[in-house]
C-alpha cells in the first residue's frame, strides 16, 4: 500500500510527499510558536525539536507537506501513519497549518482528500487529538468524527500525552 501518494489534490491544497530537502522551508512555517500553543508538545517551534518531528515524518513514509494549490507556497503538514492491517484501520495525523490558513477551508480540504484515500483500502480512519487542543477537537466534530476514547500517547522522541482518538469508518455506501 502506498500512504505517499502524489495525486492528492484539489483546488485548495495539494499534497505532496515529504522529502529531507523540504525541511528549512516547512520549519519555516512551523516555527510560529502560537501553531503549538494548544498543542501537547508546546515546543515544537524550536529548531531542535522540529528537527525530531520532522525525522520521524520521513520514517513514516506517510508524511506530506501542504501547499497551497494556487500560490504553491508551503503552508503546513499532514500524515498517514500506524497503519494496522488486521483492523484494516490508518491513522492521520500530525497535522499543523500557517495560521493563516486557520479557520479557512485548508484543513478540510487536506482532511477529505486524506480520509477519502485511505478510506479506498481500510475499513476506517483514525485520529489523535491533543485532550488540550481544542481547536482541533472541533475540526474533527466538523469532519464528522466520534470521539471514542481517551488514551496516553507516545510521541517520536516526546513525552507521552493524553490524546482523544477519533474515528470515521467507511459507510456502506463509502
Amino acid at each position: 500500500m502506498n500512504w505517499q501518494p502524489t495525486d492528492l489534490k484539489n483546488e485548495i491544497v495539494c499534497l505532496v510527499p515529504l522529502k529531507e530537502t523540504d525541511f528549512e522551508e516547512l520549519y519555516a512555517v512551523a516555527s510560529d510558536p502560537l501553531i503549538w500553543e494548544q498543542h501537547p508538545n508546546k515546543n515544537r517551534y524550536q529548531r531542535t525539536v522540529f528537527l525530531n518531528f520532522f525525522k520521524g515524518a520521513i520514517e513514516s513514509k506517510g508524511a506530506f507537506i501542504i501547499r497551497d494549490t494556487k500560490t504553491k507556497e508551503a503552508i503546513g503538514s499532514s500524515r498517514f501513519c500506524n497503519y494496522k492491517e488486521l483492523a484494516n484501520q490508518i491513522e492521520i495525523g500530525y497535522t499543523f497549518f500557517a495560521r493563516k490558513c486557520w479557520g479557512k477551508l485548508y484543513n478540510k480540504a487536506v482532511k477529505e482528500l486524506m480520509i477519502n484515500y485511505a478510506l479506498r483500502f481500510t475499513n476506517s480512519v483514525h485520529f489523535f487529538v491533543g485532550a488540550e487542543n481544542y481547536r482541533s477537537q472541533k475540526a474533527m466534530e466538523k469532519l464528522g468524527a466520534l470521539k471514542i476514547k481517551e488514551v496516553i500517547m507516545p510521541y517520536y522522541g516526546e513525552p507521552d500525552r493524553l490524546n482523544f482518538e477519533y474515528e470515521i469508518k467507511k459507510t456502506s455506501t463509502g
